[in-house]
């Protein structure tokens, strides 16, 4: 008898997985964007080095954001869910930081001989149709529902 309540009772505070319904579609473009970005990253460095340029090791650290990202929405734990939620705050943040600092100094982001090298963040990433800036917004507003969820439940 004690058996058939507990199983039927679930904890208050169990999570909601970030990596059901529409968390399904953002874990497949972060997926998207940690190959895209750790892609050009890789063959921009090879194709330049020993020369340091910052756009390419700015869209290496990109790379890796979103691959963390990626991982731990698809996860769908509680651990994972703030590891993503410090990724993608992280992610917002270089965002807008890098998105400003091209317009500020655009030298910072022209290599030497080529016109118009730039970052996944670049320019708020207008060279990504803005997604970049959309994808952790959209992201935030995700993990918040369902924590939202989680705390509700």
């Amino acid at each position: 008898m004690s058996m058939a309540r507990s199983s039927m009772s679930t904890p208050a505070s169990s999570p909601t997985p970030t990596n059901t319904g529409p968390g399904r579609m953002l874990v497949a473009v972060y997926g998207l964007f940690a190959l895209a970005a750790t892609g050009r990253s890789v063959m921009q460095i090879a194709q330049t080095w020993p020369d340091q340029h910052l756009p390419y090791w700015l869209s290496a650290l990109a790379a890796v954001v979103y691959c963390v990202a990626t991982v731990a929405l698809a996860r769908g734990d509680r651990t994972s869910a703030r590891i993503a939620l410090g990724t993608i705050s992280f992610e917002l943040f270089g965002v807008i930081a890098v998105g400003i600092w091209s317009y500020a100094d655009k030298a910072a982001f022209v290599a030497a001989g080529q016109a118009g090298d730039t970052t996944v963040w670049s320019k708020f990433g207008q060279g990504y149709g803005y997604v970049p800036l959309i994808l952790p917004i959209v992201g935030l507003w995700w993990l918040r529902r369902t924590g939202r969820r989680a705390a509700g439940a």
